[in-house]
């Protein structure tokens, strides 16, 4: 297998030999890449670059190419090209990766692909379509076998060769009744190690449970690695085998939220193309620097609040982000086991007051801890036990906030329907703040003065 460390010095290979305009050298070598390595060039490319290297690509792998890029970079590379050479494109492609496409092509170039096929894949191309994406019906593939409980061995293995072929993958053949209701799995390993005469339904697993079709995804990833599953089959709700999922399918799921979550806590989205133009990378991040801006005039205001205060012991004004930062460090970790919790399905209503009578505990115990440190610290700075005393108080009063807002803040933008990874730290940064300021430069107003 190649290693990773070949990977990378042959892509920068690829790359030199672009910038140095050795077009034929580049082409053969773009030939020998796989598609999802190809997709990884495009993405790292400026877009006039981009260009040129996506001519190179062998038609017959334009499609494959197009599954794996981003959707931003797919859909410039989409306007860039002809209608028959996206019909080329997606010519022999997979029904479930053809699905995730159809989604970003124009109406004309759609109704010219459903077209193009025979009335089977047509009805299970629209099958695929009419579920989320993001559900089991959304990942499957529908290109599936099943057989029957009552045939032997035999006929199953006379079925597969007269058939030619299966989907990449497969691991295991359905077995259905006559409705095509999910009876059990004929895993591989079993039809080729059996005996002729026997039966399926003497051989079949009953243990693999089917995922209904309107399944979230996140829940078909718990499914996978809870039951250490390569694939499974997938019913609609008369319990009908509609399809597959394997677990090359769940591993993208995976990927895709990971990306997610590290793009949405900067208010960004996952898809967005790296050499965006920059107007229009900057008015997407403009959004979220404008909300961050208004909670930041919001700590001002606090601020102004005590201001008298602040003129009259400037000390305060010397130690006064000390105690923000500490809440904003302690919040953000209850609000990442939370949000983190609650994409796992860890919390609900039976545990969720021990969850949050132990992060108040936690957050009490550092609060008593660093406030020790921190009023021993000013002390030996200052030498005033008072300001010492008045920080201290503050540090705990404000992790013992931040270790509530981590645990209500995500709970309460999920019942909202609002992305606890996209929101939560902006929220959780206001509260730290907003307490950690009135904490400081109150107990100051009300101890010093």
């Amino acid at each position: 297998m190649e290693t990773t460390e070949h990977k990378q010095s042959s892509l920068r290979l690829l790359r030199e030999q672009l910038d140095s305009g050795a077009m034929r050298s580049a082409r053969v070598m773009v030939h020998s890449l796989h598609p999802a390595e190809i997709a990884h060039l495009l993405e790292s490319m400026p877009q006039q670059e981009r260009a040129i290297l996506w001519e190179m690509v062998d038609p017959d792998d334009e499609g494959d190419v197009l599954v794996e890029v981003s959707d931003e970079v797919r859909d410039g590379l989409i306007e860039g090209m002809q209608t028959d050479e996206l019909l080329a494109a997606l010519a022999g492609m997979e029904l479930d990766d053809l699905a995730d496409l159809l989604i970003d092509l124009p109406e004309t170039v759609t109704q010219q692909v459903l077209q193009s096929l025979d009335d089977q894949d047509e009805e299970r191309l629209r099958q695929v379509l009419a579920y989320d994406e993001d559900s089991a019906g959304g990942l499957m593939n529908v290109d599936i076998v099943t057989v029957r409980p009552d045939v032997t061995l035999e006929v199953v293995c006379r079925y597969l060769r007269a058939r030619g072929e299966m989907s990449d993958g497969t691991d295991s053949i359905f077995v259905v009744d006559r409705d095509n209701r999910y009876v059990g799995s004929l895993y591989l390993s079993r039809l080729l190690t059996g005996d002729d005469d026997t039966l399926v339904s003497n051989v079949m697993s009953t243990e693999t449970q089917p995922i209904p079709a309107h399944t979230p995804s996140t829940e078909v990833v718990w499914e996978f690695e809870h039951r250490d599953l390569l694939s499974a089959p997938v019913v609609d709700d008369d319990y009908r085998v509609v399809g597959r999922i394997t677990v090359d399918d769940v591993v993208d799921v995976i990927r895709d939220e990971a990306e997610h979550s590290l793009m949405s806590a900067a208010g960004l989205d996952e898809e967005d193309d790296m050499f965006a133009p920059v107007v229009k990378s900057a008015t997407r991040r403009a959004l979220w620097l404008g909300v961050n801006l208004c909670t930041a005039f919001l700590a001002a205001a606090v601020v102004d609040i005590f201001q008298t205060t602040v003129d009259k012991i400037v000390l305060l004004a010397v130690l006064m982000p000390v105690v923000p930062s500490m809440g904003g460090v302690a919040g953000s970790q209850s609000l990442t086991i939370i949000t983190r919790a609650i994409a796992l399905g860890q919390i609900d209503k039976t545990n969720a007051q021990r969850i949050l009578r132990k992060e108040l505990l936690v957050g009490l115990l550092n609060g008593f801890g660093w406030a020790i440190v921190v009023a021993t610290f000013t002390y030996l700075w200052f030498g005033d036990w008072r300001i010492g005393g008045v920080i201290g108080a503050a540090m705990i009063i404000n992790l013992f906030v931040a270790a509530l807002a981590g645990f209500v803040i995500p709970l309460s933008l999920k019942r909202m329907n609002i992305d606890p990874a996209l929101a939560g730290g902006v929220v959780l940064t206001t509260v730290t703040d907003v307490i950690g300021y009135m904490a400081f430069l109150g107990l100051g107003a009300a101890l010093l003065l």
